[in-house]
């Protein structure tokens, strides 16, 4: 059974960082992309980074140059760096696998993101 577990949310002032994690087990974690989605209230969930197993990286253009993804294949884990944080990356974090093997997508739990200005 796939299971993402994030952490590393919590309250910041603007201009600050935080870095998410996101654990994966129950299934080759090197093989599958993985994506950090957000979703703040009232608002639809917007994809922010996205890498492929060889590690090519895309972001939202809101947080380009401002957020980092990473993965640690060794540890089953992705990373988002989150740097110079604005009052409107409030959000529910969430990571989520896209796997190859069945082609279902997996949630793990979301970790809450707020800034204050």
């Amino acid at each position: 059974q796939v299971q993402l577990v994030e952490s590393g949310g919590g309250s910041v002032q603007a201009g600050g960082s935080l870095r998410l994690s996101c654990v994966a087990s129950g299934t080759i974690f090197s093989i599958n992309a993985m994506d950090w989605v957000r979703q703040a209230p009232g608002k639809p969930r917007e994809l922010v980074a996205h890498i492929t197993s060889g590690g090519s990286t895309n972001y939202a253009d809101s947080v380009k140059g401002r957020f980092t993804i990473s993965r640690d294949n060794a540890k089953n884990t992705v990373y988002l760096q989150m740097n110079s944080l604005k009052p409107e990356d409030t959000a529910v974090y969430y990571c989520m696998m896209n796997r190859i093997l069945d082609g279902n997508h997996y949630w793990g739990q979301g970790t809450q993101v707020t800034v204050s200005s």
